[in-house]
């Protein structure tokens, strides 16, 4: 008699007084009432910023593509069918490394969807990044919180100035990251959390981190 299949791994626990309502930023149904996991995996390419964001069973969610030629730092989120998600883009002129993030591919004021930005201008050994929302204008409170060590790869996602976990990240190795010299995370989102949202985080903690390194 043939032996039974492994059983899957057990699900990560959930955060202290986790969160209940969905964290919808990009979509609401992009909020899964699960422990969603993903994997995102820097790709070989003429672009910067070109990573493929798969699933568990190694299906594409989340594609995104940098731009070739542009006068901003662009990157687009598109999901498996090749529709535009996310267009993120860097300020220009900003002493905080920004980032915005706009609905589909526009870049109209009135589809902002979130700011992010470092805390501050020196971030020796540990990284911390400040989210707001599009309708928080006065940036006082953030409305999202990343604190970790990006040099380590090992970052996590907080509600707000909290201690309530919404995600977490760490590098993985595989034999072609290594062999690339690409860089690949796995992204653990908890229930009721907006996994694109929380993918274009990583996307833009990544353009930060070249940016610095450059």
């Amino acid at each position: 008699m043939a032996a039974p299949p492994p059983l899957p791994a057990p699900p990560p626990p959930e955060p202290s007084g986790g969160v209940v309502a969905p964290v919808a930023v990009v979509a609401p149904h992009f909020c899964a009432p699960y422990v969603v996991q993903l994997l995102v995996k820097e790709r070989f390419s003429l672009r910067e910023g070109d990573f493929t964001i798969t699933d568990t069973n190694g299906a594409v969610v989340i594609t995104v593509k940098g731009a070739l030629i542009s006068i901003h730092n662009r990157r687009l989120l598109l999901d498996a069918a090749g529709n535009p998600l996310l267009s993120l883009r860097e300020k220009v002129i900003s002493m905080h490394n920004t980032w915005e993030a706009y609905r589909g591919d526009s870049t109209r004021s009135s589809d902002l969807l979130f700011t992010a930005k470092k805390s501050s201008i020196l971030q020796l050994f540990k990284t911390e990044m400040y989210i707001y929302l599009a309708s928080n204008t006065s940036h006082e409170v953030c409305d999202f919180m990343m604190k970790g060590s990006f040099n380590e790869r090992s970052c996590s996602f907080y509600l707000g100035n909290s201690n309530i976990l919404i995600a977490k990240m760490h590098r993985e190795h595989t034999a072609t990251s290594m062999v690339l010299g690409t860089d690949c995370f796995s992204l653990t989102v908890f229930p009721n959390v907006d996994y694109v949202f929380i993918a274009a985080l990583v996307v833009i903690l990544q353009e930060i981190h070249t940016d610095k390194n450059d």
